[in-house]
């Protein structure tokens, strides 16, 4: 049963229209049903085979104004690295007693920075890890010497983003409590990146549709043409 709040907010959204970004980062906010501070979310389908290694498009962005969401970092090195670690701000920081917690199931992380010396010892923590998306990539930053750097990225409002297997792009660009203006930004920003990985193999209509949500609300779609500069 469609409740009396999600009947008003399907009814302000056209379903037969593609609203620019500014329209939709708009009524994202207008549409939104919940009493929390839900995220506004971004999901772009693309015209690539995931299957296919150079068009299983990954990367990172740096949204201007944050997502809203203190990421918890855990940095996993050796001892000569914890203190620039815990000084960046990381959460956790250590190894072994680390590596021994996640074997038993703690995920309680958001992101976890690793130091390419340590790599050898995760490894075994690719079960756990993987299908959570926790598992440290030089891709994206989070297998590095620079632990300071990428912990100061990551708090800042650096996100990771990779295509799933039907070719969407999913991530959170903010929440609704940010202005009209911030979710634009962000999400002209997430976008930008996106269409900056096209692989030459990618043939005919890369950006082939974008739709924006918050928590629980109707979807918005996004006219493709306007997000393109």
């Amino acid at each position: 049963m469609i409740s009396k709040k999600r009947k008003i907010a399907n009814a302000k959204v056209d379903a037969n229209k593609a609203y620019t970004l500014k329209e939709a980062s708009s009524l994202v906010k207008e549409i939104n049903t919940t009493k929390f501070d839900s995220s506004v979310d971004l999901h772009v389908r693309l015209g690539v085979d995931p299957k296919k290694a150079d068009q299983a498009i990954r990367g990172t962005v740096s949204l201007p104004h944050g997502t809203g969401k203190t990421k918890k970092v855990l940095v996993l090195c050796t001892p000569d690295k914890e203190s620039e670690a815990t000084a960046a701000g990381a959460d956790f920081v250590g190894l072994d007693e680390y590596i021994a917690k996640i074997e038993s199931g703690w995920t309680d992380i958001d992101v976890i920075v690793a130091t390419p010396s340590v790599m050898p010892k995760i490894g075994k923590l690719g079960k756990v890890l993987g299908p959570r998306n926790l598992m440290p990539n030089p891709k994206t930053g989070t297998v590095t010497n620079d632990v300071a750097g990428a912990v100061n990225d990551l708090k800042g409002g650096k996100i990771a983003f990779k295509v799933d297997k039907v070719g969407i792009i999913h991530a959170s660009v903010g929440r609704v409590s940010f202005s009209s203006e911030k979710i634009a930004e962000n999400s002209q920003e997430f976008i930008n990146a996106i269409i900056k990985l096209k692989p030459a193999s990618s043939k005919g209509l890369y950006l082939k549709g974008v739709s924006m949500a918050s928590s629980m609300s109707p979807g918005i779609a996004v006219d493709t043409k306007s997000v393109q500069n």
